[in-house]
């Protein structure tokens, strides 16, 4: 958005209503200024694109309806991870015109699935606010927070999760540590996820604890602030890793009893084969037993794994130069044109 604007480009969000999530979103057009059009189906959302009819539409994930796009306006895929979910590749199944992607492997597989639809390979646009400075971070002390700490930043996923794995107490046994607190928002705004929610908002009475609240959905501030990152097969573990810092992956995880046992397989059909190809690009905790240790090691030698987090990251994330949304807008520009 900032990089259209700044090319004298007119930008407005058409987002979906959400019993569960209006005030994240609400919070997020306030505190951006997004210009917004409201709906609240599929349906609602063509009707708009037919009526508007913009150069482009860019979604955040697959649309039912895209084909019926063509010759209306030009449509784009960003998908909005780059972890190691099967739907990272399944999404693509949606008819768009581009998908931008993160890197010359996932451009070479998702080529090898989709041979007749177009990848343009840009990198990863989300981290470049952090790579170019002009993300700051949060104000630690203002957060009740001691800056001379070192400061963790727990980023679980909702599902397979490590939430509840963790013991009840542990902010008390990382208590040299600040803890930033930073949940998928189904933890926080899902009645399904209610003891998730529970237990994060447990953790948040600690005094070296800060849990960020579910309208404060960017990740940025808290991936800039923090000197480590504790995860689960997130996206967060890999976005972490892109910015040369060190990560702790939970091979821990809680599994409902339909994924387990016999059922098994419809976990491994949840996650990717990436999820195991690139185990390499932090240290493992097996368990909530190992994980103090884990993190001490991490933070006493964080450039263990810088040689992995290279390799990987040009292969998950691309180049990571703070240039991809310019890269992005390039293209949409360059293709408006034409």
């Amino acid at each position: 958005m900032q990089e259209l604007q700044a090319r004298g480009q007119v930008v407005r969000f058409v987002i979906y209503r959400s019993q569960d999530q209006q005030a994240a979103l609400d919070a997020l057009v306030a505190q951006n200024s997004l210009e917004a059009h409201w709906v609240d189906s599929q349906e609602e959302a063509l009707a708009y694109y037919l009526k508007e009819k913009p150069s482009w539409v860019i979604f955040g994930n697959s649309f039912d309806a895209a084909a019926k796009l063509k010759g209306i306006c030009k449509t784009a895929l960003m998908q909005h991870g780059i972890g190691p979910k099967a739907c990272y590749y399944t999404v693509s199944e949606s008819d768009m015109d581009v998908r931008f992607v993160e890197g010359e492997y996932r451009l070479k597989r998702l080529q090898q699935l989709y041979p007749h639809k177009t990848f343009i390979d840009t990198g990863y646009a989300k981290l470049d606010p952090i790579v170019q400075g002009s993300e700051a971070g949060l104000d630690l002390a203002a957060l009740g927070l001691d800056p001379a700490k070192p400061t963790l930043l727990y980023a679980p996923t909702f599902y397979p999760s490590s939430i509840e794995k963790m013991a009840k107490d542990w902010p008390s046994a990382f208590s040299e540590y600040n803890i930033l607190l930073k949940p998928h928002y189904f933890s926080l705004s899902k009645p399904s996820y209610k003891k998730q929610k529970q237990l994060l908002e447990h953790w948040g009475t600690f005094d070296n604890v800060y849990l960020a609240p579910v309208e404060q959905a960017n990740l940025l501030p808290f991936m800039a602030s923090a000197d480590l990152l504790i995860s689960d097969a997130s996206s967060a573990l890999f976005e972490f890793a892109a910015l040369d810092k060190p990560v702790v992956w939970c091979d821990f995880y809680h599994l409902r009893w339909s994924y387990r046992g016999i059922l098994s397989f419809r976990f491994k059909n949840r996650m990717d084969e990436d999820l195991y190809r690139y185990a390499g690009v932090a240290a493992h905790a097996a368990s909530y037993k190992e994980l103090k240790a884990v993190v001490d090691q991490q933070i006493a030698q964080p450039e263990s794994f810088a040689a992995k987090r290279a390799e990987y990251t040009l292969e998950l994330a691309g180049r990571v130069d703070g240039h991809s949304s310019q890269r992005i807008v390039d293209y949409l520009l360059s293709e408006e044109a034409s």
